[in-house]
Order: structure tokens, then sequence, then C-alpha cells
């Protein structure tokens, strides 16, 4: 049976980790590289680190916090935000990172991905899906941080990632993500349920209570949070501890 990977994402803006709602509202809450340190030492699985303003200014920013986390955090971390070439890529994993998020550039040139993961290997490339429900049970993906529509129905675009060479998706709900009302349970079904490489379920988080909905109902591998562990809502521990009380297996 898999082990579910507890992540906690960050989102940046100008050297501080920020959160909102919906992607929108955005207020500092912390030092990126000491939230990173700190949950690492707390015990989370993997980080996420996405530059929240990267399509603002065509760039990605983050190496120099990358490269300081990687000083303090031996655990896998993955980039995103602004990654549009392959130099891009490279630049983060020298940086130190292990994997990159891509979703703009995927978007306005799917062959990207297949470029990417032919280069740097399917597991270095996650592809980032970011939903809003449109109907019951139809989400359309939008890019430039959750700003722009782009027309594209997410099923199909979730399983067009996974055929050009994904290694993984992480999926966020805009109708979720900083609502602190759990994640899209009927996105992530229908998500899991048509694709085979691993999902990360993004959007919604408040408690442990929330991941075992999702973990219980949904074929999802791994939760990403962050206003849980940002506003000290639930720790690490106890979130895996609840976890593994009910049946689902984690890395300790």
């Amino acid at each position: 049976m898999k082990k579910i990977r507890v992540i906690a994402r960050l989102d940046i803006k100008n050297e501080f980790v920020i959160k909102g709602i919906h992607l929108e509202g955005l207020r500092k809450v912390g030092n990126p590289n000491i939230l990173a340190k700190k949950y690492y030492e707390e015990g989370i699985d993997e980080i996420i680190f996405m530059d929240a303003v990267a399509a603002y200014y065509d760039r990605n920013s983050l190496s120099e916090i990358i490269e300081r986390a990687c000083r303090d955090v031996f655990i896998p971390i993955t980039v995103g935000g602004g990654i549009r070439t392959i130099e891009d890529i490279q630049k983060a994993l020298n940086s130190g990172a292990d994997k990159v998020a891509i979703n703009t550039q995927a978007i306005h040139r799917p062959e990207f991905i297949t470029e990417a993961s032919e280069v740097f290997g399917s597991q270095c490339i996650v592809s980032s899906i970011v939903a809003k429900q449109i109907a019951e049970n139809s989400w359309e993906a939008y890019i430039d941080n959750g700003r722009e529509p782009t027309g594209i129905d997410v099923l199909e675009w979730a399983k067009k990632v996974e055929s050009l060479g994904a290694g993984e998706i992480m999926l966020t709900s805009i109708d979720k993500e900083g609502t602190k009302k759990g994640f899209d349970l009927a996105l992530n079904q229908a998500v899991s349920s048509i694709v085979s490489i691993p999902i990360i379920a993004s959007g919604g988080m408040k408690c442990s209570r929330d991941a075992i909905v999702l973990l219980e109902n949904s074929q999802i591998d791994a939760v990403a949070m962050a206003s849980t562990l940002h506003y000290k809502l639930e720790t690490i521990e106890a979130i895996k501890h609840q976890l593994s009380e009910n049946n689902i297996k984690v890395r300790v």
C-alpha cells in the first residue's frame, strides 16, 4: 500500500510567504526559509515553493530562496512559477530543487512538457493544474497563478499532460484555495480516476479530517497544505497521527 505524502506549500511574493483566498487578497505570513526549516524539522515530507507573481514579471526569482533552503532542508523540493524554458528548469535544479511545477508555459506550448521530461526525466516534471468549477463535474484550467481562464477542460488537460510526459500533477482548486473548507472532492475524484501518475491535491485543507475525507474517497497520492501550517491550525505530527489512526499509510 502506497504511503501518502504530506506536503507544505509556500506561495512566495517578494521574499515573503503569502496566503490569500481563491489566490487573491494576499497577505504576508512569514519568511520562506524560516518556515521551510520549521516544517522540515516537524516532519513534512516535501516542500513546494511557488512564485506567486512570476507570471507578471516574466521571471522566477526563487533561486536564492531555494539555495538557502537546501542548506537546512533535506527532503524533496518542488519549485514553480515562471518556469518557461529548459534553462529555467536547469537553474531551479542547480539551486537545489528536485522538481519543477509548470502551468502557464505548458498551456501555451504543450510540447514543453515533453521536451523537459526528455531532458530531465519525467520524475522532475510536475504539471501544475489550477482548476475552477464552471458547471457540475466540469472545471476550466487557469494560468498566471489562477488569474486567466484558458477555455481548456481540466479533465482533458490532465490526460494530455500525462501523455506528454509529466511525472506528477499538482491539482489546485481555485474555489477551495484559502477557504479552509476542505478539498474539492469531486475535482480530485474526477482527475485521479482518469490518470495513473501521482496527484498532489492542493486547496482547501484546514485539518487532518479534510485530508482523511479526501484520501478515503479518491485515489490522491499527496496532500499539500498552507493555511493549516502557516496559521498553526494543526501540527504535522498530529496530521500524520490522525491519518495513521484512519489506516492511511504515511511516512513517519
